[in-house]
């Protein structure tokens, strides 16, 4: 039922998509950096009445019947900008999706598939 209330959108034209930046290919196990960040080509107002409130962080395996969490970075309006980093690492294929919260507009979702090799 949530699902149909998260959105996305391509972030080059909707500045409340989270965009995730990570390697397309890490060693299994491996730790590397993923950074995720909203508003990264339009940026999106950092106000008290317009704000992004906090970032989710998931990754889902591949054949994995689970989503597991990350982490959720929550945000100060006008003394934080909507961006996080976090050190990773993975055991198998997975899809990282990003989830953010602006306090007006409601949820918003960005995915990036990430290979993992020996």
């Amino acid at each position: 039922m949530l699902g149909e209330y998260i959105k996305s959108g391509d972030f080059k034209g909707e500045k409340h998509v989270p965009v995730i930046e990570a390697p397309d290919t890490v060693k299994k196990n491996e730790w590397f950096e993923v950074e995720v960040s909203v508003g990264k080509e339009i940026p999106h107002p950092n106000l008290v009445e317009h704000h992004i409130a906090w970032i989710e962080l998931y990754a889902m395996p591949e054949g994995a019947p689970y989503i597991l969490r990350i982490g959720r970075y929550e945000f100060s309006p006008t003394l934080e900008e909507p961006v996080i980093k976090a050190k990773i690492k993975l055991e198998k294929n997975s899809k990282l999706i990003a989830l953010s919260y602006c306090n007006i507009h409601g949820l918003w979702e960005g995915s990036k598939d990430v290979k993992v090799e020996e």
